[in-house]
């Protein structure tokens, strides 16, 4: 059986903690800037996102600092999350390949424009 697509707010969070351990509001910045705003993530859902995926073993706590009298947690992919990574960019890219493909089929130039 094969793994289900990933949501979309999985697949940031786990490309965030792929370049390097982030603490949850660097998590938050970082995938803002990926996607050039057009996802926010709320606290709420970004905490409970980072706990499930603790419980699935996807990513772990690398340390813990005290900055300004607050408890700042640092994750970082495990080898299963970033397998798990690597495998969902695999399938987007097929997808996308695909799709490109059928739109030069009918002229379509990317941006919007066609030819």
């Amino acid at each position: 059986m094969t793994e289900s697509p990933m949501r979309e707010p999985t697949f940031l969070v786990l490309t965030a903690l792929a370049e390097e351990p982030r603490h949850g509001y660097a998590v938050i910045e970082d995938v803002a800037t990926m996607t050039g705003g057009r996802v926010r993530l709320r606290a709420g859902t970004l905490y409970a996102a980072l706990d499930r995926l603790r419980a699935e073993g996807l990513i772990e706590v690398e340390r813990e600092e005290v900055v300004q009298s607050r408890l700042r947690r640092y994750y970082r992919l495990t080898g299963a999350g970033e397998r798990s990574l690597a495998t969902e960019t695999a399938r987007l890219r097929s997808q996308a390949t695909i799709a490109e493909s059928r739109l030069r089929l009918r002229g379509t130039q990317f941006g919007g424009a066609t030819a």
